[in-house]
C-alpha cells in the first residue's frame, strides 16, 4: 500500500517547485523534478579559494532595515530564508553557511542569476567576432521575422530594451511569465513559445525586465555560435573561470535549454564568477599571469553608464528598488554606499554581489515564500554593504553628484 498520508516531499511536482514550503527542499534538489543539461567543468584546474586567516565574526555587524529598526547580519540572514551565504574579501573566503538540506558542494537554483551568465557568453562570442550586437535577431534566428523581435537587435535584448509585449508580474496567473512556464512543462516547449510573442512598442525605450529577452539571446548565442548553451557556457565560462562542480540547467520537455533562469550551482562556483567579474574577466588557475576569461571590453561597457542607458533605467519601474542605477550585458548595477555594486538576481532569492571598491564578493542562495519580496532583498543588501564597509574599513560615500542622464529629482546613492 502506498504511504498515507503522502509525505512532504512526495508532493512536490514540476509545477510546484517553486512554491512554499516545497521550495527550502528543492531549489537543492531540482535534477529530481525537472530535466537538466550538464555543464561540465571539464577535468582542468579549480580557483583557489583560500580560507581567510583568523576571518572576523560579521554575523554580529548592525545595519538599518528598510523597516526603519536596527538588526544584525544573522538577523537578515535568518528572516529572509538563507539557503546558501558565503563571502569572499581579495579572493579570500570570510565565511561560509548552509542550510540542512545543502553544503559547498550541492548545486542549488540559481534562477534569474543565469542571465548574467548568458550575457557572459555573448560577451564572448562578440569578442570573437561570432556575433554582431548590432546586428537584427532575425539574422541568427529567422523564426522570429513575424514576431514582435522583427526589427529588433541583439543589443536591444541584451539590455532587455525591445519592445516587445511581455508581463513579468508572478502574483499574476495571467501573466506571460506564467504562460511561458506551461509552455516549457507539458507544452511545445520554450522556442515555440517565442514565437507567440508580439510587439508592444517601439524598440529601444525604457528598460524593462522580462525574462524572455534572455531567452531570445541564449538562441541566437547558440545560432551564432553553433553550439548548444550547455557546451558554450561550459567552455566559454565555466572551465576556464576554474568552477570546482559541473553545474546543471534547466530544459524544456523538448530539449531547449531555459536561459532566462535554469541554472544549478554551487554557492562556491557563484563566489568564482563574483571573483571573476572583480577581477576585470581574468583568473589566475596556476602560476604565471592571469588568463583573460571575459573581454575586459564588454565589462567596462556595462559598468560605464550613458545617458542613454541611465535614462532608459530611471524611466523604469525599477529606478525605485535602485535609485541611480542601470541594466546592460545582462548585469544590475546599484548604487550603495562603498560605490557602484554589480548585482545578480534571481527570484526568491538569489544574489551575487561585487563591489570593486572593496574586493569583497558576497553570495546568497534563499527559498523565499514569493518570488519577489522587495524588502527581504533591500535587506540582504544593506547586510552586504554592511560587511563589505567592515571588511575593508570603507566609509559610505553616501549621495554622490548625479551621472549623466539622470532624471531631475531623482535620487542617487545612499539609504533611504
Amino acid at each position: 500500500m502506498d504511504e498515507y498520508p503522502v509525505s512532504a516531499r512526495a508532493q512536490v511536482s514540476a509545477a510546484n517547485w517553486l512554491e512554499a514550503p516545497h521550495n527550502r527542499w528543492s531549489m537543492w534538489n531540482v535534477r529530481q523534478l525537472v530535466p537538466t543539461g550538464k555543464v561540465s567543468r571539464g577535468d582542468g584546474p579549480v580557483m583557489a579559494l583560500p580560507q581567510m586567516a583568523a576571518p572576523p565574526d560579521l554575523g554580529g555587524l548592525e545595519l538599518k532595515r528598510v523597516d526603519g529598526t536596527t538588526g544584525t547580519v544573522d538577523d537578515v540572514l535568518a528572516d529572509t530564508f538563507t539557503d546558501a551565504y558565503a563571502v569572499l574579501q581579495d579572493g579570500a573566503l570570510v565565511a561560509e553557511r548552509y542550510a540542512p538540506d545543502g553544503g559547498p558542494d550541492t548545486v542549488h537554483a540559481v534562477l534569474s542569476v543565469t542571465k548574467a551568465m548568458v550575457g557572459c557568453v555573448a560577451g564572448v562570442l562578440v569578442d570573437r567576432g561570432d556575433l554582431d550586437e548590432h546586428r537584427a535577431i532575425t539574422d541568427y534566428v529567422p523564426e522570429l521575422a513575424s514576431t514582435g523581435y522583427a526589427g529588433a537587435t541583439v543589443r536591444h535584448v541584451l539590455d532587455m530594451r525591445s519592445g516587445v509585449a511581455f508581463l513579468e508580474d508572478y502574483t499574476d496567473p495571467r501573466a506571460d511569465i506564467r504562460a511561458m512556464d506551461k509552455w516549457l512543462h507539458g507544452g511545445r516547449g520554450l522556442y515555440a513559445f517565442l514565437q507567440t510573442l508580439e510587439l508592444g512598442r517601439d524598440h529601444g525605450g525604457r528598460f524593462l525586465y522580462r525574462s524572455a529577452e534572455t531567452d531570445v539571446l541564449g538562441w541566437v548565442c547558440e545560432r551564432a555560435a553553433g553550439s548548444r548553451m550547455t557546451d558554450l557556457l561550459s567552455d566559454l565560462l565555466w572551465k576556464p573561470m576554474g568552477a570546482e562542480y559541473d553545474a546543471e540547467i534547466i530544459c524544456d520537455e523538448v530539449g531547449n535549454v531555459v536561459h532566462d533562469g535554469g541554472l544549478l550551482a554551487t554557492a562556491r562556483d557563484l563566489l568564482r564568477l563574483g571573483q571573476l567579474l572583480l577581477n576585470q574577466g581574468t583568473v589566475r588557475l596556476t602560476e604565471g599571469e592571469p588568463q583573460r576569461v571575459l573581454p575586459l571590453r564588454w565589462l567596462r561597457q556595462a559598468w560605464a553608464v550613458d545617458a542613454d542607458v541611465r535614462t532608459a533605467f530611471a524611466e523604469s519601474p525599477a529606478e525605485s528598488s535602485f535609485p541611480g542605477g542601470w541594466y546592460r550585458n545582462q548585469f544590475w548595477f546599484r548604487v550603495g554606499e562603498h560605490g557602484t555594486v554589480l548585482l545578480c538576481l534571481g527570484i526568491h532569492g538569489q544574489m551575487v554581489y561585487v563591489s570593486r571598491r572593496t574586493g569583497t564578493v558576497c553570495v546568497k542562495l534563499s527559498g523565499w515564500p514569493d518570488a519577489q519580496a522587495p524588502g527581504f532583498l533591500q535587506d540582504t543588501l544593506r547586510a552586504f554593504d554592511a560587511i563589505s564597509g567592515s571588511l575593508t574599513g570603507a566609509e559610505s560615500t553616501g549621495a554622490r553628484p548625479g551621472l549623466p542622464g539622470v532624471v531631475s529629482g531623482l535620487s542617487r546613492g545612499g539609504r533611504e
